[in-house]
């Protein structure tokens, strides 16, 4: 599968978090063809700040695979990672990590900071950004627009 056939399964994984009540955010992580790792927002159901998209990913794949170190494999999510997920993309080694949206708020890969690009790490992944960037994009400002629209009707 190429990178947008592994983002839209990354989409649906986002539609999830948002039918939850998360906001919309969706990874997975592939090694070789197969996906050993998925996960969506979930800090706000499991009362966990750490439960973002990519780490639940990550956490599910190492499960999987019986180790932290998810060497040679690939992370997809639909949004740029934060500082706290691009720490535990280089922790667990991934290979490369593919996003759609940019994160002007608290982007990892540029957007704020480049985590990635941090010469003093001991450790650095590729980083593919932008695919999908539309169809990611606008399933978050969806789910904020549908809040807004929801606490204008309760107010009415």
């Amino acid at each position: 599968m190429a990178d947008e056939d592994y983002m839209r399964v990354a989409l649906e994984l986002a539609r999830q978090g948002w039918d939850a009540g998360e906001v919309p955010v969706g990874a997975l992580v592939v090694c070789g063809d197969e996906i050993v790792g998925r996960g969506f927002n979930q800090p706000i159901s499991s009362h966990d700040p750490t439960a973002h998209a990519e780490v639940v990913a990550l956490r599910d794949a190492a499960v999987r695979i019986g180790n932290y170190r998810l060497v040679g494999c690939t992370l997809y999510v639909t949004m740029e990672p934060c500082v706290m997920c691009a720490g535990a993309i280089l922790h667990s080694r991934v290979a490369r990590v593919v996003y759609g949206a940019r994160e002007y708020k608290t982007g990892a890969h540029g957007s704020i900071v480049d985590v990635f690009a941090e010469p003093r790490l001991n450790f650095h992944c590729e980083v593919t950004g932008g695919v999908l960037a539309d169809a990611c994009a606008g399933m978050i400002s969806g789910f904020f627009e549908s809040r807004r629209q929801q606490k204008k009707e309760a107010a009415q």
